[in-house]
């Protein structure tokens, strides 16, 4: 009777470090892809970088438009924007991972396997948000270099990098959805290209929304890419408004939930049909 009833707990007791194990054995796992492919990551931020040292000197009139009004140069304004796009992208792509698992045969062969089902699912997560927040760094340093100056200080940058991995869980987990599901490459490309440019142009990344039509406005108010832009704008500024950033900050936490369990629901799809 006492076996019995104390085994469910060493089942218990064993579950939790099973499921970090294997999400560090599985992170462990891209990370060293990633580094046998540095291409890759530096192609990453070839576009982001042309963004931020083209568009800054391009606009750099902009902020000398009445109404923009932001205080700062537009080189400052344009890298929070810059940082999210990375991210935006490059979590939009992470489904790639998973489409590439099952054309080898791979995820079939996780799913024979004890490997831990959420250990699956958040080392992706994991691995998408370290990529993100080094590249992020790097923009940043770029930006530093090329003149703009952040007076959010250490703090703010920490904060700016909470807005990435929020908004990368939250792309990487749909992302993820939409692999599981259509288990095609072409279309989980399509359905990104589809998402990501529209969010990026509908909202405050490049341009002060404030000179935009006011459609455009309403749009961004619902747009999870502006709500992250906003948290990364506010986190680097003087003067931060912080019922903004917590707030969308919250906002962007409670879609992460969503899409999570959305990703969850998607490999629970997969597992069945498989």
């Amino acid at each position: 009777m006492t076996a019995i009833a104390t085994a469910p707990a060493r089942t218990a007791r064993r579950s939790g470090p099973t499921f970090l194990t294997h999400t560090v054995l599985l992170t462990g796992r891209q990370l060293r892809w990633a580094m046998r492919m540095p291409a890759f990551l530096v192609m990453n931020l070839v576009q982001p970088v042309i963004w931020l040292l083209l568009f800054g000197q391009l606009f750099k009139s902009v902020i000398e438009i009445p109404g923009f009004g932001v205080g700062q140069s537009y080189l400052e304004y344009l890298t929070p924007g810059v940082v999210m796009m990375l991210a935006l992208f490059g979590s939009a792509w992470s489904g790639t991972v998973y489409i590439q698992d099952m054309d080898r045969g791979v995820m079939d062969r996780f799913l024979t396997s004890p490997t831990n089902r959420g250990a699956m699912i958040v080392s992706t997560l994991v691995y998408q948000s370290i990529l993100a927040v080094v590249q992020s760094l790097i923009v940043v340093g770029i930006a530093f270099w090329a003149g703009a100056r952040f007076e959010g200080g250490l703090g703010g940058m920490l904060l700016l990098l909470v807005g990435v991995v929020l908004l990368t869980a939250v792309f990487c987990s749909f992302s993820n959805a939409v692999a599981l599901l259509a288990r095609d490459q072409t279309a989980l490309i399509g359905i990104s290209q589809l998402i990501t440019l529209p969010l990026m142009f509908l909202s405050s990344a490049i341009m002060n929304t404030k000179l935009s039509p006011e459609w455009v406005r309403n749009v961004a108010a619902y747009n999870p890419f502006e709500w992250a832009v906003i948290v990364g704008r506010e986190a680097l500024s003087s003067d931060p408004d912080w019922a903004s950033l917590w707030g969308h900050a919250g906002l962007l936490a409670a879609l992460a939930v969503i899409m999570a369990a959305l990703a969850t629901s998607a490999f629970r799809v997969y597992q069945r049909s498989a």
